[in-house]
């Protein structure tokens, strides 16, 4: 059997050149490798944007459209919607039990996200136990690999630490550990220099922005600042247009000189520029075409996830059973 993959994305917005680059890419690339399921975590997006849900519901659907536009296949890859999968919210109840409030306010993802975001005393308990629902997430389909960046390897740890007290506690090996997929491709800047690009920080490049979207986003990026005239040397490293020329140029020895040029001086931002230009229209041309396509027909994008959430739902409940007769819930059961 195939070895199970799970992942996925808030619905918060369209996804951007990061997604592609740090996890897009790399599902298209194992869905047929192994048994791929993509959620798109609604209730945990609520956790933030509970006094908006119209954002979360209408983002669904444009999540969804940058999947199928990059490649992903319905038919191998099973992409499902979090909440209707109601299996994952009575996992969540049970691990509750298992964690300590003090384990949780000690993970290091929570504490940068809720510094990030400033939530202080309007910290929510939705927002603080979110790990215990990823948790949920990874262990009803045992999940043998999670792909995560470094900064959410606590996630993992924290998954493989309820494992181990569910099996403890009730026997046996009901619930399975899982194992983080570390990604090799590092982190896409933002268009604006900084270290992340992002879909609120104003500095992304959507899979589904237009050519003149595109083109005044590229206009307008960060170099650098000290590069003011052509014959002046510059900074590559660091640079946006080269670093994003640098994971998308399939020219990479003519990419090469050009940054040799720069550095020494004598290649002006315009010219950089409008390579970049031509590189992204070119990758993002196809994606956006078929992205349209699909667009046309929202009621067909939505009987796909509907398919897939009811086979993530089936493949859950296999697993909650398990977990009800271990905890001895089965009250029912013949």
């Amino acid at each position: 059997m195939k070895k199970v993959i799970l992942t996925g994305d808030r619905p918060t917005g369209p996804l951007h050149l990061g997604h592609y680059v740090g996890s897009l890419k790399n599902r298209v690339q194992l869905q047929n490798e192994y048994d791929e399921y993509i959620i798109i975590a609604d209730m945990q997006a609520l956790t933030d944007n509970f006094d908006n849900p119209q954002k979360v519901r209408d983002n669904i659907l444009q999540v969804t459209l940058d999947y199928l536009a990059v490649g992903l296949d319905p038919k191998v890859t099973t992409i499902f919607i979090q909440s209707l999968v109601p299996q994952l919210a009575e996992l969540t109840m049970y691990y509750m039990n298992l964690v300590t409030l003090a384990r949780l306010q000690r993970n290091p993802t929570v504490k940068t996200e809720i510094k990030d975001k400033e939530m202080g005393a309007k910290l929510t308990v939705g927002f603080l136990t979110y790990p215990i629902s990823q948790v949920a997430d990874i262990t009803a389909f045992k999940a043998d690999l999670v792909p995560v960046g470094e900064d959410q390897l606590p996630m993992i740890e924290q998954t493989n630490e309820i494992v181990q007290t569910f099996n403890r506690i009730y026997g046996g090996d009901v619930l399975k550990e899982t194992k983080a997929l570390i990604s090799e491709t590092p982190r896409l800047i933002g268009t604006d220099g900084q270290s992340k690009m992002g879909k609120s920080l104003g500095n992304a490049i959507f899979l589904s922005d237009s050519s003149e979207v595109l083109a005044q986003k590229i206009k307008t990026m960060y170099t650098d600042p000290k590069h003011l005239r052509v014959e002046d040397p510059g900074v590559t490293e660091g640079n946006p247009v080269f670093e994003y020329l640098t994971v998308f140029d399939s020219d990479q020895a003519g990419l090469e000189k050009l940054k040799e040029q720069y550095r020494h001086g004598g290649l002006g931002d315009v010219q950089v520029k409008k390579r970049l230009l031509n590189v992204l229209e070119e990758f993002l041309a196809p994606i956006r075409k078929r992205r349209e396509e699909f667009a046309t027909d929202p009621a067909e994008v939505m009987k796909i996830l509907k398919a897939g959430t009811a086979r993530a739902e089936d493949r859950a409940s296999k697993t909650l059973t398990e977990v009800r007769r271990a905890m001895k819930l089965d009250y029912f059961a013949k």
